[in-house]
């Protein structure tokens, strides 16, 4: 798929329609595993500090602009990315793909036994073919320990799922992935989805389809979580912006 530099990562420029091609197509190859990830100011901020979090990033098989940062970024640097692909589009997208042929299972590692149960049964509703082969909360702690991790693969590996969806947060869920994924033994794709999760649950709401056309999805959602998001929306993208423009004037100045 094209893809384009920003500012060290390559970010496809595809539409999100494209992406989930690509994804059925390396499922129908099954040659190796991929895995991919969604890349947002704060993402990028928060990967220039954390080297794992940063090979993660290199290494994965699709990082989509999730973030209207990125679509910014793109345009201020003369490129043509477009249109944000949010999670929620690969995850929705896929698993309609999933559920038209009739012969694919997924898990689902993450969130809380809650929401997992609140997403087993929509599912089973909304997309009847797809075989939730199993899901697993794991434990809530900053880093996972070598027991936690066997846990995980032993529960992962036992239900023998075609599709792999992780919802643990950035940089956790990115991490995880790129340590574990070649321990996988059935898994075909992965997903870090993070706050999909939830969204499907309707634990949490995305802001409303306005706020997202306009790439201001994070506005009623900073409003809402505050303490939470302030360092993502008040830090974060300021500094990536600050190094979009940096780059921008390398560029007119060579």
């Amino acid at each position: 798929m094209a893809a384009e530099d920003i500012l060290g990562y390559q970010v496809v420029n595809v539409s999100k329609e494209d992406c989930i091609e690509a994804v059925a197509d390396w499922m129908e190859k099954a040659e190796q595993k991929k895995y991919f990830l969604c890349l947002n100011p704060h993402s990028y901020e928060v990967a220039q500090k954390d080297p794992l979090f940063h090979k993660a990033i290199l290494n994965a098989d699709l990082v989509v602009p999730d973030g209207v940062g990125i679509v910014w970024a793109s345009k201020i640097l003369g490129g043509s990315i477009t249109e944000r692909v949010t999670g929620s589009d690969i995850f929705e997208g896929f698993t309609s793909v999933m559920n038209a042929r009739k012969d694919l299972s997924c898990f689902f590692l993450g969130s809380t036994e809650q929401n997992l149960s609140i997403i087993k049964e929509k599912m089973a509703v909304e997309f009847p073919h797809v075989r939730i082969a199993g899901c697993y909360s794991p434990p809530f702690k900053k880093e996972f320990d070598d027991e936690d991790n066997r846990q995980m693969l032993r529960v992962i590996n036992k239900e023998k799922p075609d599709v792999l969806w992780v919802g643990m947060t950035a940089p956790k869920q990115e991490k995880w992935i790129y340590r574990n994924k070649e321990q996988l033994e059935n898994v075909k794709f992965i997903g870090a989805i993070g706050a999909v999760f939830d969204f499907y649950a309707g634990t949490v709401k995305r802001s409303h389809p306005f706020f997202q056309k306009y790439g201001l999805e994070w506005l009623p959602r900073f409003m809402r979580q505050p303490v939470k998001l302030w360092r993502r929306n008040c830090i974060s993208s300021p500094l990536f912006l600050l190094r979009v423009l940096k780059e921008k004037n390398k560029y007119q100045a060579s």
